[in-house]
């Protein structure tokens, strides 16, 4: 069973959950820029959370499906359509053997995750097949390509007009804050730039991607010089350049660096980081690292118990 590209979209990429276990070899783990979208899209067609989906990024590709499948689309709201009929999102879709998707344009957000029952192919790195540009692992997807799906029978949908409330988990309101812990060298700000970390609105740069969110506004300053070894970062780390505009890590950013870390996104808001587009506003509020633990595991247990109620749903 495949799916022929006929048109890429902007930039749209295999990912599953991504490269675990491979910092000490200098390799990112990758994956989805929204993980949450991206394990509700697999659920909704009766995949594990880990299985290969196409991450849409602004700009949604036109497929053509070979074979009778069964697809979700969740994240950004996309004007997508199959055969010129409107997708219905966040609920799985029945798609015949030569039905043409056409992701269209986001109008709210920037990333969703279509998958589709059986999970796409793709060749497998380190035990992933999650595409990361920077790095050269995979390539986004290009005309004429064709992507490969298991060829499980599609799962059955006995309840056509159900589909999931986003509302809890997908949420693009960019008057929002940030949720943002203090960095290791937050101290070594300038009390106007400390200030101004926590009270300034910053916007997203036209030069982001995925390995960054560079952050256009007032240029923050340090105290003093610091010497800093390279050392280890993560997914949502904010590192201040030279320059004096900080950079937001995303989901392909490198295993170690040697700006000053003055903050860490907290992770239960790294996928409404990920829905911001270039120029939206974006201002942090400080959270606490023993806050910012609560809310996610509070978060993962509701969403442990959403994707049982979907299996049960599709069983």
């Amino acid at each position: 069973m495949s799916v022929a590209v006929l048109k890429p979209g902007l930039l749209t990429t295999v990912q599953d959950r991504g490269r675990f276990g491979c910092g000490a070899l200098g390799v990112g783990q990758a994956g989805p820029m929204d993980e949450v979208v991206h394990r509700l899209a697999n659920a909704l067609v009766g995949n594990p959370d880990d299985a290969a989906a196409l991450e849409i990024t602004l700009i949604g590709p036109r497929l053509r499906f070979d074979a009778d499948a069964t697809i979700a689309l969740a994240g950004a709201e996309f004007d997508a359509r199959i055969d010129g009929i409107p997708l219905t999102p966040w609920r799985p879709v029945r798609v015949k053997a030569g039905s043409v998707l056409d992701g269209g344009r986001a109008l709210r957000g920037a990333r969703a995750s279509l998958a589709v029952a059986g999970g796409f192919h793709a060749k497998s790195v380190l035990g992933s097949v999650a595409t990361d540009v920077n790095a050269g692992f995979g390539t986004p997807l290009r005309a004429d390509d064709t992507l490969a799906f298991t060829g499980t029978d599609p799962v059955f949908v006995k309840h056509p007009a159900w589909s999931l409330d986003p509302r809890p988990w997908f949420d693009t309101d960019a008057s929002k804050p940030v949720r943002l812990i203090r960095g290791r060298h937050f101290d070594v700000l300038t009390a106007a730039s400390r200030s101004a970390l926590f009270g300034a609105e910053f916007r997203i740069a036209v030069e982001s991607n995925r390995v960054g969110y560079r952050l256009d506004g007032l240029r923050l300053e340090l105290v003093r010089p610091v010497e800093i070894v390279s050392e280890p970062l993560a997914f949502g780390a904010l590192q201040l350049p030279p320059g004096g505009q900080p950079i937001a890590l995303m989901a392909e950013h490198p295993v170690t660096g040697g700006y000053p870390r003055i903050g860490q996104v907290a992770a239960i808001d790294l996928p409404r980081l990920a829905q911001r587009r270039p120029g939206d506003p974006l201002r942090f509020e400080e959270i606490d690292l023993d806050e910012a633990q609560t809310r996610y595991l509070r978060r993962e247990r509701e969403l442990a118990r959403l994707l049982d109620a979907i299996t049960t749903r599709l069983a």
